[in-house]
């Protein structure tokens, strides 16, 4: 696999992921991402949402505010749990989350670590005209709070049965210690999560179900197989509502890390809210004649570090004729651009033709035009990106109306009608 230093080179170089505020010197937990960065990011999206949402008959959307009365915090146990164990160096002064140093000694310098302490990890902000203690509010660290004090409303709106489900992808944000490893643990993150309501008692075979659907999910749009594996948290590990919490390992550079984690929550969230808030959140069985509170699965998954582990099971070096070839070997529903369109030439007629094609595939797909330099050369800038097609416009299409189609991976190529190549893409899109 790939190292960091060498996919963050790539990321940079291409337009993928930039360090946030760079000309001031970047800002640690925060990135930007590039306009290859902010495509593969919404592909990533729109392919949770079809697979989880559209898809789906038994689960529905939401898009909760970021910022929500401060009360929801204390009744969830976030103001008093959602905490990190801080050491401190007492020579460097430089500080850590325990879990990443071994012993006693700063990992900077050598220095002596004071004993840990408590830090939460909400980002605390201020509501109204003064910042006085009655206005403090918080900067969501997750998205689910926002569903299960909407739990409610959307039960009354959807009238869902159970199991079903609430899904939302938003920005959270955690206070990070220590956050590094590029775009691995962040300040500012998004996340796509779903809060699955089932019955008491049926909660084992759903957390069962959530686990395997996100392995085959992954494997399915480019994670290889081995480099996954689940980590069974035990109790001592677990979030305080958790009755059963089973981490979804990849492979990193670094070693085993977390990717998304799915816990059952049974039905503490909804009973907590419930009490803090005075309000009737159980659920009415008609069939049973009688009302419960439901139990949740929550699969949680960020948005960047699946982004990280399809470019790093992606990236592959070749050798070739001229030495290397570097290909982002992506998913064709993940890749940035679909296509991307070349004159062999840049004279005018064939310029005209090309920018006619690429107009005509623009409604349809994420595209990129390319001219510059040996149609060699072109190429392989496109395969570094991940761009599973090229289409070739030469002379002869000013006579034939067909252009060339470059497959990415078998470097295949075949001859394609001009006025049949949106649905020629489209058919390998849908078969891919």
């Amino acid at each position: 696999m790939v190292d960091l230093d060498t996919l963050y080179s790539l990321c940079k170089r291409r337009g993928f992921v930039f360090p946030s505020s760079e000309i001031y010197g970047g800002f640690g937990g925060f990135w930007d991402y590039g306009p290859l960065g902010v495509e593969l990011k919404r592909n990533i999206r729109d392919l949770w949402w079809r697979t989880i949402v559209q898809e789906r008959d038994d689960v529905v959307g939401l898009d909760a505010s970021i910022v929500m009365n401060p009360m929801t915090w204390v009744t969830s146990g976030h103001v008093k749990e959602f905490v990190d164990r801080l050491v401190e160096c007492k020579n460097c002064r430089q500080r850590f989350r325990e879990d990443d140093v071994s012993g006693t000694v700063c990992p900077n310098c050598g220095g002596v670590l004071a004993e840990a302490r408590l830090f939460n990890t909400m980002f605390k902000t201020f509501v109204g005209p003064v910042e006085e203690d009655a206005s403090i509010a918080y900067l969501r660290p997750e998205t689910a709070q926002g569903i299960f004090v909407d739990f409610k409303n959307v039960l009354t709106t959807t009238r869902k049965k159970l199991p079903f489900g609430i899904a939302q992808i938003g920005k959270a944000f955690r206070n990070e210690i220590t956050p590094g490893r590029f775009i691995f643990r962040l300040r500012e993150f998004e996340q796509m999560e779903l809060e699955y309501f089932v019955r008491p008692g049926t909660d084992d075979e759903w957390f069962r179900y959530w686990v395997q659907h996100y392995i085959d999910w992954f494997v399915k749009y480019g994670i290889r197989a081995d480099d996954l594996k689940i980590y069974e948290v035990p109790a001592d590990e677990r979030a305080h509502y958790s009755k059963a919490t089973a981490d979804l390992m990849f492979n990193f550079p670094f070693g085993w890390a977390e990717l998304m984690g799915t816990a059952d929550r049974t039905d503490f969230d909804l009973r907590q809210h419930a009490a803090g808030s005075g309000e009737d959140l159980t659920y009415f069985d008609e069939e049973a004649n009688t009302r419960f509170l439901p139990y949740v699965i929550e699969p949680s998954v960020g948005v960047e570090r699946p982004f990280l582990a399809f470019l790093l099971s992606a990236y592959h070096e070749e050798p070739d004729k001229e030495g290397t070839r570097v290909v982002l070997k992506l998913h064709p529903r993940l890749a940035p651009y679909k296509a991307a369109i070349l004159p062999l030439s840049r004279k005018e007629p064939l310029v005209a033709k090309a920018r006619g094609v690429w107009a005509a595939l623009r409604p349809h797909f994420m595209t990129t035009y390319d001219d510059s330099q040996s149609i060699g050369r072109r190429y392989r800038r496109q395969d570094e990106i991940g761009t599973p097609w090229c289409i070739t416009v030469d002379f002869q299409s000013l006579d034939d109306e067909a252009v060339t189609i470059r497959d990415r991976d078998s470097m295949t190529q075949e001859r394609v009608s001009i006025a049949e190549l949106a649905a020629n893409l489209n058919q390998r899109l849908a078969t891919s």
